[in-house]
C-alpha cells in the first residue's frame, strides 16, 4: 500500500514538494485554504496530482502518514493542531527534499543578508563550472531541483520557519549570518525561541561539516560557546584579525585553504555588510572546492537581486537606489551604511514595532531629507522630527520621486529603505520596489527629454 502524503499549501515549497512525492510513487493529496495560483494549479493537473483549493477538509488531511506544510502556516493554525493531536508527522518541503538527495547542501541563514549571500555563492560555484542548483527561498523549492535532477551542490537560503519543519537536514556548509528581533509574534515573543530555531542549521552537523558565522553579532558570539556544535566552527569578522577570515580595513584576508586577499573594489557590493556576505560566500565557495582565480572572476561579475541595493539611474546627477527588500531598522543601518551622503531618504509603510533610535545617529549624520511613504506617518515624523531638517510625505510613487529629486543636489543619493512592510499600498515590497523603479526610469525620460 502507498504511503499518503498530505501537502498543505500549494505555492512554491507545497507544488514543489507534491512534484518530488509524484516522482517517488507517493499517493499524494494537496490542500491550500487559499485560491492556488493558476501556473501551479496546471502542474498539479498535469502531473495527475489530486488537490483542493479555499478549504481544508479535515477528512482528506487526517489520514496522512505523513503531513508537508508551507512554512507561511503556523503551528497554531488549527488544521496543524488536529494533525499534532492524531500523531501524524509534519515536516517543511525542504525536509523532505532533503531526504532524497544525493548532492552536498549550503544552507545560508541570518536575520537579514541571507538573499545577498545565497546569491552570490551560487553565482560563484556557478561561473566556475560547478553543477549547482539555488533553492529555498530564493530561486525555486528544494523539492522540484531534486525531482527535476540531481546536482553536486545545493545553495539554499533557509528561514527560521524553514528550520522549524526540519527533522534531518544537515548542510556539509552552514551559514548564519547575524539574529536580531524578527518574526517575534511566530515565536511567542521571546527572542530565545528564535535564536534557537536560528541554530536548528547546526542541530545535525558532523565532524566533517562546517559552521560559518558571524563573530561580532553579540547573540552569536554567546551562543557558539554556550552550544556543543559538532561542525568544524570557522568565524568571521570585520574587526577581529585573529579569526581564519576577516576584514584588515583594506581588504577581506581569507586565512583558510588557499590563503588570499580581496579588496570590496575588487567585488559589485557595496557596504560594511556585504563585507560580511562576501566573507560569508567566498568561504563557502572556497570549502567547495573553488580556487582564487575562479572566486575573484566570479566576485567581479555577480549582480545583486532586484530590491536590494539596487541602483536603479541616475538622473542630473543624483542617484536614485531601490532598497525596496528593507522592511526592518535592522536592514536600514545596512543601507544607510552603504553611503557616505548626503541622503534623500524614503521610508514609512506599515510599523512592525520599530525602534528608530538604531538609527538616530547614522540619519543625523547623512539624511538630507526624509520622505514618508505610507498611510500612517507619526511615528515616523515623531522620531526623525529633530533629526532631519525636512520631512515630507506622499502616497504616490510618481509624486515621491518627483519630490526626492527636487530635494536632492548633485551627487546626492535617493535611498528607498522602507524600515517597514509594504502592505498599505503595495502587494509586496517586490511591487513597491517594482513602482519605485517604474517611476524613476519614467522620471528619467521625462528629464532628459526636456533637456533636448
Amino acid at each position: 500500500m502507498k504511503q499518503r502524503i498530505v501537502i498543505l499549501g500549494a505555492g512554491e515549497s507545497g507544488t514543489g514538494a507534491a512534484l518530488l512525492a509524484s516522482k517517488k510513487g507517493y499517493e499524494i493529496f494537496v490542500s491550500d485554504q487559499s485560491p492556488i495560483k493558476d501556473k501551479y494549479k496546471q502542474e498539479l493537473l498535469a502531473h495527475k496530482i489530486d488537490f483542493e483549493e479555499g478549504q481544508h477538509t479535515e477528512a482528506k488531511i487526517i489520514n496522512a502518514s505523513l503531513i508537508i506544510k508551507s512554512p507561511g502556516i503556523p503551528d497554531k493554525a488549527e488544521i496543524i493542531k488536529k494533525c499534532k493531536y492524531a500523531g501524524i508527522e509534519i515536516i517543511d518541503e525542504l525536509e523532505f527534499g532533503f531526504r532524497f538527495i544525493k548532492g552536498k547542501v549550503i544552507a545560508i541563514t541570518g536575520t537579514n543578508g541571507k538573499t545577498t549571500t545565497t546569491l552570490l555563492t551560487f553565482h560563484l560555484l556557478k561561473e566556475a563550472g560547478v553543477k549547482v542548483a539555488l533553492a529555498g527561498n530564493v530561486g525555486f523549492s528544494l523539492a522540484r531541483q531534486i525531482a527535476e535532477q540531481d546536482h553536486d551542490w545545493y545553495v539554499i537560503e533557509i528561514s527560521s520557519f524553514q528550520l522549524d519543519g526540519t527533522t534531518t537536514f544537515k548542510p556539509a556548509v552552514g551559514v548564519l549570518l547575524n539574529i536580531t528581533p524578527d518574526h517575534l509574534d511566530r515565536y511567542e515573543y521571546q527572542l530565545q525561541n528564535y535564536i534557537n530555531s536560528k541554530f536548528r542549521i547546526t542541530r545535525h552537523m558532523s565532524d566533517t561539516d562546517t559552521f560559518i558565522y558571524y563573530a561580532d553579532d553579540a547573540i552569536l558570539k554567546h551562543e557558539v560557546k554556550a552550544r556543543p556544535i559538532a561542525g568544524q566552527q570557522l568565524a568571521i569578522s570585520l574587526s577581529d584579525e585573529s579569526t581564519p577570515v576577516h576584514y584588515d580595513g583594506t581588504r577581506m584576508s581569507f586565512g583558510f585553504s588557499e590563503a588570499f586577499k580581496i579588496a570590496q573594489s575588487e567585488t559589485t557590493l557595496k557596504g560594511p555588510h556585504n563585507l560580511i556576505n562576501t566573507m560569508a560566500a567566498v568561504s563557502a565557495a572556497q570549502l567547495a572546492g573553488l580556487s582564487e582565480q575562479a572566486i575573484r572572476k566570479g566576485l567581479a561579475t555577480f549582480k545583486n537581486a532586484p530590491h536590494r541595493l539596487e541602483s536603479v539611474a541616475v538622473i542630473n546627477g543624483v542617484e536614485f537606489v531601490n532598497d525596496s527588500k528593507a522592511t526592518n531598522v535592522d536592514s536600514v543601518v545596512y543601507g544607510l551604511g552603504s553611503y557616505t551622503g548626503p541622503l534623500v531618504w524614503i521610508a514609512g509603510g506599515v510599523d512592525k514595532g520599530n525602534d528608530y533610535t538604531l538609527i538616530e545617529k547614522e540619519v543625523k549624520q547623512k539624511v538630507r531629507t526624509l520622505i514618508c511613504l505610507g498611510k500612517e506617518n507619526d511615528k515616523l515624523k515623531k522620531a526623525f522630527g529633530n533629526v532631519v531638517s525636512t520631512i515630507k510625505e506622499t502616497q504616490s510613487v510618481k509624486e515621491l520621486v518627483k519630490m526626492a529629486l527636487a530635494e536632492a543636489q548633485k551627487g546626492d543619493v535617493v535611498l528607498l529603505s522602507p524600515a517597514c512592510a509594504s502592505f498599505d499600498l503595495f502587494k509586496n515590497y517586490e511591487d513597491r520596489g517594482d513602482q519605485f523603479r517604474s517611476a524613476v526610469l519614467e522620471l528619467k525620460m521625462e528629464v532628459e527629454g526636456q533637456s533636448k
